[in-house]
């Protein structure tokens, strides 16, 4: 019965430890992301196309994601606007 007792306080002693260690490490990295957004912003990168507006994407595939977007959601889903990824 005492190497149970052992084994249960050793086990309660591990579980807590690394609970306290995520929790400094969770800490860290919420700290390093506000430090990092302080003092080194995002660049904003120009626009190189200018004053052009995006590029239409041809019918047959607005048609083909219309009718992938209608077979997976049975017929519920609606495509409200279809953009392409740089």
């Amino acid at each position: 019965m005492e190497n149970i007792n052992t084994a249960l306080l050793l086990m309660v002693v591990g579980m807590v430890t690394v609970f306290c260690i995520l929790l400094i490490v969770i800490n860290l990295g919420k700290g390093l992301i506000l430090l990092v957004n302080k003092y080194a912003p995002e660049e904003v990168a120009a626009d190189k196309k200018g004053a052009q507006g995006p590029t239409p994407i041809p019918g047959n595939v607005l048609a083909v994601i219309n009718a992938a977007v209608s077979v997976v959601t049975h017929g519920k889903g609606k495509v409200a606007k279809v953009e392409k990824v740089k």
